[in-house]
């Protein structure tokens, strides 16, 4: 009975068009919202699981610098698959499917030797793997995992649906560190705009010259815990109100 069960989880249903288009479309909306990238990155390995029938859905972003590999959002909710871990890129299969830029499967990462989580794989019960790079513009910026529970060989047409998703997710993610930066960006030149403003109202209304003006506004920020651009929009406030 059990061989049988076997049998028929490997010949299940591929996904069909319909959910690719659906998955991806959920992705898409992702790069033009205004949601954390936290959020969105949950929000494509939930999408992805359910495309996939998959039991854990990961992610894993590199960081180029440090040559490493960081869990960064699942969909399980197991505290032991939730355990911060990293890997050297070229360690263990997502390592190796970041360095190689290919995907690989495993019908069993039991008995995979590049598979290093084995003792992890054992407690949640994962069987069947398929690891896809997340691509855009010919650079890795991470990898995405897809395990079942039981023995399955994944198919061409599944790697391929995987593979599209993730090279979609990778544009969104660029997208939102993007979006995110400059929004940083944009915050960090206003408030430079407030400070020299609020810097030229104390060099007039205090006789104080420009480096006194700052040090001024700064020890302020400094004495009520409060940002320099909180400071300078009081006394910008205190200016106009006066006036």
């Amino acid at each position: 009975m059990a061989s049988k069960n076997n049998r028929r989880k490997e010949q299940r249903e591929e996904p069909s068009y319909a959910e690719q288009i659906r998955a991806l479309s959920e992705i898409s909306k992702a790069i033009s919202s205004d949601h954390y990238l936290e959020d969105i990155l949950r929000l494509i390995v939930t999408v992805t699981a359910n495309v996939m029938d998959s039991k854990i859905c990961s992610l894993w972003l590199l960081d180029e610098d440090a040559k490493t590999l960081s869990l960064e959002a699942t969909q399980s909710i197991s505290e032991e698959y939730l355990k911060e871990r990293v890997l050297r890129l070229g360690e263990g299969m997502v390592g190796r499917v970041a360095e190689e830029k290919k995907p690989f499967r495993v019908y069993n990462v039991l008995e995979e030797p590049r598979f290093k989580e084995k003792e992890l794989a054992r407690k949640e019960g994962l069987c069947s793997l398929l690891s896809v790079p997340m691509v855009v513009r010919g650079n890795v910026i991470g990898v995405i995992n897809c395990y079942t529970s039981y023995p399955h060989h994944y198919t061409d047409t599944e790697e391929a649906v995987l593979t599209t998703v993730a090279n979609q997710a990778a544009i969104c993610i660029e997208n939102t560190e993007l979006m995110v930066k400059t929004k940083v960006i944009q915050e960090e030149l206003e408030t430079r705009k407030l400070v020299e403003r609020a810097k030229g109202i104390l060099m007039k209304e205090s006789k104080l010259d420009e480096g006194e003006a700052f040090r001024r506004i700064r020890k302020k920020s400094m004495d009520t815990r409060r940002s320099m651009r909180e400071v300078a929009e009081a006394i910008i406030l205190a200016h106009e109100i006066g006036s």
